[in-house]
């Protein structure tokens, strides 16, 4: 088997994989929790899988017995675990792992031998090994170095260290130059397959997480694993030293639970602070604002309730809030209370009008047609030819003539009042246009003081709505 064209398929589906999850990572977004609250805002069970090479050799702890190294004594190896979150940096894990641990002599060492078991026969050479655990299982502690990043919300790269203990289960076989191998059980050949050995052993490791996307992990772990048991290899070898072998595994992480929470193991303590404290400012940004808002609709009403306190509608001089009688004609001399002072007394000779029923339909036809623009005292054109002909009757017969304008109760009273008011002076101007005698017309509002019939109906606030003709 060609182990480089595996080592390098191995490479090229990693770079793969650490692509893809960059990709998936770009747009994720950091859960919200709150601080100092326990684990409930957190997800803190994960499972994972890996994949990796194993060789005969360490960095520490002496020699082994088959301790040349190259890529035809590279086994391979592959596992899974589930791991539980206690604290920000510190879980356990428990992993499960199964594979081939493979090596050879270097060319300095002298060759082991073997006895055979039920012969006599020593079975010398022994210059390469190959093991294959059919199982194992460890618990270990994880101690995460480094969750705070102050340059970026997420932690995204956390570094880590591991320790524990485990069983291992292995069987083994060793051979000569000629690849004839044997299996051994106990440092003795065997003739037949044996059944596994098993043996307590320490996996030590170091390693690092690269968070892709939420709740996934790009796990890359070195890991160096003492067997009790110097037959790990199939030989007591030197001294009759226990075996150990390491392994470099790449693997995904996936985080359990509730996808809007983050994952305890790779959160930033130090940026979910800033997101609380930066939640609180903005929240207290928007009290202000509208403390100011409030503020100001309130200087707004009270500006409004002065400028209502000085109106003056009818323009005699007194306030509308302290007249009582706002609706005084123009020119007319008022006392305090804005009502008119008493006139000297004129005897005059009124001479006598006689208004006869052909009179009296001018008028109606004037009222029925008069139509003004909607809440203005503007005359429409239509209203022209009927109020023509009220102004030649007051021009031909000198009649006198009262305009008293009416409005529905829609609206501010003060509003209905100047309405009215304006509408029945514009009939009064229109007829003064045409030559009627201006002193002879007096133009009135009442606003909704009046009405004819229930402003509670559209037809009834229509009624309403008028500017009554009387002519003597």
């Amino acid at each position: 088997m060609n182990l480089k064209l595996n080592k390098k398929k191995v490479l090229t589906a990693a770079a793969g994989l650490f692509t893809i999850s960059s990709a998936m990572a770009q747009n994720d977004s950091i859960p919200r929790v709150t601080p100092f609250s326990g684990t409930s805002d957190y997800r803190t069970w994960s499972i994972g899988v890996w994949g990796g090479g194993s060789a005969a050799v360490a960095p520490f702890g002496g020699p082994n017995d088959f301790g040349s190294y190259d890529f035809h004594n590279v086994g391979l190896v592959y596992g899974a675990y589930i791991k539980k979150q206690i604290f920000h940096a510190f879980g356990l894990q428990l992993d499960f792992m199964r594979g081939k641990v493979k090596g050879s002599q270097k060319n300095d060492q002298e060759p082991f031998s073997l006895v055979n078991v039920g012969g006599s026969e020593s079975i010398d050479g022994i210059t390469k090994f190959k093991t294959d655990i059919n199982w194992s299982a460890s618990l270990s502690g994880v101690f995460t170095l480094g969750t705070i990043n102050w340059l970026n919300k997420q932690a995204t790269v956390t570094p880590y260290v591991s320790a524990g203990g485990g069983v291992i289960a292995y069987r083994n076989q060793v051979a000569a130059s000629d690849d004839n191998y044997s299996y051994t059980y106990n440092g003795n050949q065997v003739n037949a397959k044996p059944d596994s050995k098993r043996s307590f052993f320490i996996p030590v490791g170091v390693g690092a997480k690269f968070n892709v996307s939420r709740g996934i992990n790009i796990d890359l772990a070195y890991k160096l694993n003492f067997v009790n048991s110097p037959y790990f290899d199939g030989v007591a070898g030197y001294k009759g030293r226990d075996d150990k072998f390491s392994s470099l595994n790449l693997g995904l992480e996936f985080a359990l639970g509730d996808k809007h929470k983050p994952q305890l193991a790779v959160v930033n303590p130090a940026a979910q602070l800033a997101m609380d404290l930066w939640d609180r400012n903005q929240y207290l940004k928007e009290q202000l604002k509208e403390s100011d808002e409030r503020n100001a609709a309130a200087v707004q009403e009270l500006q409004q309730k002065l400028d209502d306190a000085n109106k003056d509608t009818d323009g005699d001089g007194v306030p509308d809030i302290h007249d009582k009688c706002p609706n005084t004609e123009s020119g007319v001399r008022v006392d305090g209370a804005g009502c008119p002072l008493p006139q000297p007394k004129q005897i005059i000779e009124k001479e006598k009008v006689v208004v006869t029923q052909e009179d009296r339909k001018v008028v109606d036809e004037a009222i029925k047609d008069l139509q003004f623009d909607l809440s203005k005292a503007t005359i429409r054109p239509e209203s022209d030819a009927s109020l023509d002909r009220v102004a030649e009757l007051l021009i031909n017969k000198n009649f006198s003539l009262k305009l008293a304008g009416h409005t529905d109760n829609t609206g501010n009273f003060n509003s209905n009042m100047r309405l009215s008011k304006e509408r029945a002076e514009a009939v009064k101007e229109y007829l003064v246009s045409k030559g009627a005698n201006p002193s002879r017309i007096e133009a009135v509002g009442y606003g909704s003081t009046q009405p004819i019939a229930t402003n509670k109906t559209a037809e009834g606030r229509q009624k309403n709505r008028r500017v009554e003709f009387t002519l003597y």
